[in-house]
C-alpha cells in the first residue's frame, strides 16, 4: 500500500535519476525500508514517571539523583529558582539496546522574561553526574541535546534546542551557545508554557531526530519536527539522563516523566522480557511474592475477625482495604472538587459586583432626587434666577461624578478579579453558568429602571414651551445640561455592562 501511494510522486524523480545514470530503484527501496515502522518496547528500567515515583529513603528506581536535584512524588525538580544551581539524574545501569526513543515531559518556568541556564538530555558512555554544561560534566561520548535558555553570544536565537555530540575529548562552547559545534538546531520557546512541554527523541538506523510539543496544547501527540542528525555513530551502550543549572537568572527545571523504549528493527526478533530474568532470579521473586500473598491473606483474616462489622460486611475480607480506599481521593473526585471550588469562588464575586452596583444606584437615586428637589424650586422662583448656579452645588456635582468613577474602578477590578476565577476554573457545571447570567440579568434590568425613571423626572420638570437652558457660568468656557449629563451616566453605564457581558 505504501509503494502503490509512493509511485505517482516518485515518478518524475526516477525519470531524472535514469536520465543522470543514477540507480534509482537502489534509492526507492531504501526509502522503503526505512519508512517500516521498527517494534516498541518500553524499558522500565530507564523510566521514571509520577506519581508515588520516590521511594521512602527519596530515591527514585533505577536512577541517581546528585547536585541540588530534589525528587518527589510526582516530578524531580533539577534546579530550583536560585542561583548557580546544578542538578543531574541519570540511570544507574547501562542501556543494552543499540536503538532507542526516549519521551521526556518537563516544565521550565521562572519569573524573568528571561531565563538562564537550561536544560539537556543526554545519553554517554559515562555518567556525567556533575560539570559545568548544563549541570553535567564536560568531554562525554555520545549526545546531549540542549535546551538552552540564555543568549550568551547576544545572537538573539535562544531560547533555542541544539543538538551536539562529542567524542570524548571536546570541551563544550559556552561563549558561543555550542553553535561551532552543534550538528542541528531550531529555535523554541520553551519557558513558562500553559501545559508541559514533551520532546521525543528517536535513535534509529543512525539517524537521530527530535520532535517538541511546544506546551501551547493538552494533545499529547501534537509534535512538530525540530531538527534531524544522519550518519551518526553513538556508543552502543549507554547511559540516560538530564540535567540542569541556573547562573545571575534563575528557573524552576522541573521533569514529569522519562520514558524510554527499545527499538527494534522489522527483520529482527524483539527480545522476550523472560529473556532478561534468569531462571534462579524467577523463581526467587515468584516464591517472595507467594509468601507476601499468604501474608496479606492471613493479615486481612486477622483484622476481620476483630472487626466483623466493618462497612457493614461481615462477611468479606477485604472490608478493611475497601473502608481504607474511600479515605483517599481519587483523580476524578480532586476534580470535581476543583470544579465546585472554582464555582463557589465565581458565586462570590458575582455577589460582590451586585453589592457593589447596588450602591451605585442608591447614589444615583439619591442625586436624582436632589436634582429634582432644585429643579422644582427653580421653577417656582423667579425667571431671572434660573440661569444661576451656585458654586457649591458644582462643587457637588463634581465629587458626585468623582465617586461615581471610583465605584466603576473598583467594580472593573472586581469583575477582573472575578474573570480570573473563571478561567481558573476547568469545565464549569451548568448551575454555575446559570447563576452567573442570571445576576448579570438583574443588574440590566436595575439600569434599566434607573435609566427610565431619571428621563421621566427630567421630562415632568422640565417645561413644553421651553428647554432648559445651560447656565452660564464666568470660571468655564462651557457648560453641560443636567439631562445631557444623567444621559451620558447612564449610556456610559449601560456601555459598561455590555461589555462585562461580552467578555
Amino acid at each position: 500500500r505504501s509503494s502503490a501511494k509512493m509511485a505517482a510522486p516518485l515518478a518524475p524523480l526516477v525519470l531524472l535519476l535514469f536520465a543522470l545514470g543514477r540507480p534509482a530503484l537502489s534509492g526507492a527501496q531504501a526509502t522503503e525500508g526505512a519508512a517500516a515502522a521498527p517494534h516498541r518496547r518500553f524499558e522500565y528500567k530507564y523510566s521514571f514517571k509520577g506519581p508515588h515515583l520516590v521511594q521512602a529513603d527519596g530515591t527514585v528506581p533505577f536512577w541517581v539523583h546528585t547536585g541540588n536535584a530534589i525528587p518527589s512524588a510526582d516530578q524531580i525538580r533539577i534546579t530550583t529558582s536560585l542561583k548557580s544551581q546544578k542538578g543531574s539524574v541519570w540511570t544507574k545501569n547501562k542501556s543494552i539496546f543499540e536503538y532507542w526513543e526516549v519521551e521526556v515531559t518537563f516544565r521550565v518556568t521562572g519569573r524573568g522574561r528571561i531565563g538562564a541556564d537550561g536544560l539537556a538530555i543526554w545519553f554517554t558512555e559515562e555518567q556525567g553526574l556533575e560539570g559545568p554544561v548544563f549541570g553535567a560534566a564536560d568531554k562525554w561520548n555520545g549526545v546531549g541535546i540542549f535546551f538552552d535558555s540564555f543568549d550568551n553570544d547576544g545572537k538573539k536565537n535562544n531560547p533555542g534546542v541544539i543538538v551536539v555530540g562529542n567524542n570524548g575529548k571536546l570541551l563544550y562552547d559556552h561563549q558561543n551557545d555550542g553553535s561551532t559545534q552543534a550538528l542541528a538546531s531550531c529555535q523554541r520557546d520553551f519557558r513558562n508554557k500553559p501545559y508541559p512541554v514533551r520532546v521525543k527523541i528517536t535513535y534509529y538506523q543512525k539517524t537521530l531526530t527530535v520532535l517538541i510539543n511546544n506546551g501551547f496544547t493538552p494533545d499529547k501527540e501534537d509534535y512538530e519536527f525540530c531538527a534531524k542528525v544522519e550518519d551518526m555513530v553513538l556508543p552502543s551502550q549507554g547511559y540516560f539522563g538530564i540535567s540542569a543549572a541556573t547562573g545571575g537568572l534563575a528557573d524552576d527545571h522541573d521533569v514529569l516523566s522519562f520514558l524510554t523504549f527499545q527499538l527494534t528493527e522489522p527483520g529482527k526478533e524483539a527480545p522476550t522480557p523472560d529473556a532478561e530474568i534468569p531462571q534462579k532470579d524467577k523463581e526467587k521473586y515468584q516464591e517472595e511474592f507467594e509468601h507476601f500473598q499468604q501474608e496479606l491473606d492471613k493479615k486481612k483474616e486477622e483484622f476481620q475477625r476483630e472487626h466483623p462489622d466493618v462497612q457493614g460486611q461481615p462477611g468479606n475480607p477485604c472490608a478493611f482495604f475497601l473502608a481504607a480506599d474511600d479515605v483517599f481521593e481519587t483523580v476524578s473526585d480532586r476534580e470535581l472538587r476543583q470544579i465546585f471550588e472554582g464555582q463557589n469562588r465565581i458565586h462570590l464575586e458575582i455577589k460582590q459586583l451586585n453589592r457593589q452596583l447596588d450602591m451605585i444606584l442608591d447614589e444615583q437615586r439619591k442625586y436624582v432626587s436632589a436634582v429634582t428637589e432644585e429643579i422644582a424650586k427653580r421653577g417656582a422662583g423667579s425667571p431671572g434666577q434660573q440661569g444661576q448656579v451656585s458654586q457649591q452645588e458644582i462643587e457637588t456635582v463634581v465629587k458626585t461624578q468623582e465617586e461615581v468613577i471610583r465605584q466603576v474602578n473598583e467594580i472593573r477590578s472586581s469583575v477582573t478579579d472575578a474573570l480570573r476565577s473563571i478561567s481558573g476554573a476547568q469545565h464549569p457545571g451548568p448551575s454555575g453558568v446559570y447563576e452567573t447570567t442570571q445576576h448579570f440579568n438583574d443588574i440590566k434590568e436595575h439600569l434599566h429602571v434607573v435609566k427610565r425613571d431619571i428621563e421621566h423626572l427630567v421630562q415632568r420638570n422640565t417645561p413644553s414651551s421651553e428647554k432648559q437652558k445651560c447656565p452660564e457660568l464666568p470660571p468655564f468656557p462651557s457648560c453641560l445640561s443636567t439631562t445631557h449629563f444623567f444621559l451620558f451616566v447612564a449610556v456610559q453605564t449601560v456601555l459598561f455592562i455590555g461589555y462585562v457581558m461580552y467578555r
